[in-house]
This record gives structure tokens, sequence and C-alpha cells, in this order.
């Protein structure tokens, strides 16, 4: 799926995110906010301290960590059956470009 390139922390446990797809976008993430595993952000300074992992994650002192996707999701209010969709469409996009030389898209009838 789509890897997060840019993250800020923003006031009231808001996130700014920047996909690898050119997706941007805020996502709301005061109702984790000092519950279970996310205890932690009680302290809103540790909630500032999120950074971007290798796989496009995002991570809190490498204990905490939100999926990419799940985050997509929320901050697109698509369906998960959408995103398999257009994931579907840019891989075979990208195997004729590979093979062919061209995008399928711009072949079809």
């Amino acid at each position: 799926m789509f890897k997060i390139i840019q993250a800020k922390a923003l006031e009231n446990y808001r996130l700014w995110l920047k996909y690898s797809d050119g997706t941007e976008g805020e996502v709301d993430l005061s109702h984790l906010a000092g519950k279970g595993v996310f205890a932690a952000w009680k302290d809103y300074a540790v909630f500032k301290k999120v950074s971007i992992g290798t796989s496009g994650e995002l991570l809190w002192d490498n204990a905490l960590d939100l999926c990419p996707d799940a985050l997509y999701l929320q901050l697109t209010g698509k369906a998960p059956e959408e995103l398999l969709a257009k994931e579907k469409q840019m891989h075979y996009s990208n195997m004729y470009k590979e093979i062919w030389g061209y995008n399928h898209d711009i072949v079809r009838h």
C-alpha cells in the first residue's frame, strides 16, 4: 500500500500526514490518547515525538506503531475494498509498463 513520507504532530492529538501517492491531510487520534497501549500519550510530549519507520508506519519511541493503511483509510474515508482495487490497478499498470513499455489504461477500448 502507500507509505507515510511526512508526519507532523499537531495540537489536540492530531497528525498531519503525507503519503507516497501525494495524499495528505489530518487525522484525529484523540480518541486513543491515554487508553491501553496509548497510555504514554497522556504526556503530550510523548505524542509529539512521532517518527516514520522504514515501512512507512508511524512510530513512537520504537515502542508503539500505527499502520499506515489504517490511517490512510481514516484520512481518505475510503473502504478497504476501494484501496485494494486501486492497489491492484496500480500493480497491473506497472506490470504492463515494465513488460510492454506502456500503460494499459491508454489502450483500453
